[in-house]
This record gives structure tokens, sequence and C-alpha cells, in this order.
């Protein structure tokens, strides 16, 4: 037999004991023994950490909302810089075409001397005017068509009563479009008004 008393309770008779306590300390709690004050303190908490909650998921949206748009803008810059990346090389060319042209102009196609030279300088003109056509440059040749600042340079005002005023006369030289966008305005003549 052992020495141990019977009326000392075991360690698990212990563990019962205590959260027994605990349960009825927290069944008080319940019940109504909790101060109004800690009530409305615990009212003014919730109230302050949900203002916090709406004030970050506000935060959350407009991060979200800039995101969007500094992605939108990037893309918009990557797809102009890849629309334009060829603006000053176009430029570049640009004279070319236009030496080739005046070689054309100046030559004579009745000579045999020259007739093939010509049409070799004529096959190497087209050839770069469907390059650079297949790179979306466009050529503006608007002979006798209506003036537009947007496209056109007027060299001079020509007074033609054969025309309506603001008629693109001569054109001095071709203008070219990249993508839609000018890269050289076609330097012209236009007709004014008899005055």
């Amino acid at each position: 037999m052992s020495n141990e008393p019977k009326d000392s309770p075991t360690s698990e008779e212990a563990e019962n004991n205590a959260a027994d306590q605990v349960e009825e300390t927290v069944t008080e709690e319940i019940n109504g023994d909790v101060e109004t004050d800690n009530i409305a303190d615990f009212d003014a908490a919730k109230e302050q950490i949900d203002g916090q909650i709406a004030a970050l998921k506000e935060d959350v949206l407009r991060a979200q909302a800039e995101t969007q748009n500094a992605r939108r803008r990037a893309e918009q810059d990557v797809e102009k810089a890849r629309k334009f990346a060829l603006e000053k090389f176009v430029n570049d060319l640009l004279p070319v075409a236009d030496n080739l042209e005046r070689a054309i102009a100046a030559g004579d196609a009745e000579d045999e001397a020259q007739k093939a030279v010509l049409e070799g300088v004529v096959l190497t003109h087209k050839s770069l005017l469907d390059t650079l056509k297949k790179y979306k440059v466009e050529a503006i040749d608007p002979d006798g068509e209506p003036f537009d600042p947007q496209f056109h340079q007027a060299m001079s005002m020509v007074p033609n009563p054969d025309v309506e005023p603001n008629t693109v006369l001569t054109v001095f030289q071709k203008g070219y479009t990249l993508n839609g966008r000018l890269v050289r305005p076609a330097m012209v003549v236009v007709s004014s008004a008899e005055g």
C-alpha cells in the first residue's frame, strides 16, 4: 500500500477544477457582471477598427487603379516607341528617295545611252518606296488637292484663276508619314485668289 493520502486530488482532477473556475469566470462576465464602461470601450474600439478597415480598403482600391493606369501608360509608351522607332531612320532615308526622283526627272528615256541607267534608277526608287511602305511609311503627293496645313508646307502662293484658291499647284518635295504621323510635310506652291 502506498503512503499517499486518498484526499489529495490527482493532476487530472486539478486541471478539471481549474477549467471549471475559468468557465465560471467567463460565464459571470458574459451574464452581465462586466462593467458597462468596458462595453463602451469595446464599441469605440470596434468603430475605430471598422474605420481603419474601410480606409485600408480604399487605399488598396486606389493602389490597384494606379497600378492599372501605370501599366496602361507603359503599354502605350511601348507601342508608341515600337511604332515610331524608325522615325529618325526614315528621315535619313527620305533624301535618298528625293535624289532618285530627281535623277528620274532629269533622265531622258529616249536616249539609248541613258535608258538602261534610268531603268535601274526607276527600279531602285520603286524598291525603296516598297520597302518604306512595308514599314508603314506613306508618301504625301498632294498635286491638285486642297491645301492641308497639317500635311503641307506652302512655299509660295500664286494667283491662278483656273483653280480654286488654296489648291496645291506644284509639289517641290513630297511629304511622308510614318504610321499616320507626319515625318516631313510636302513642300508645295498653293493657288491664291486673284487680288
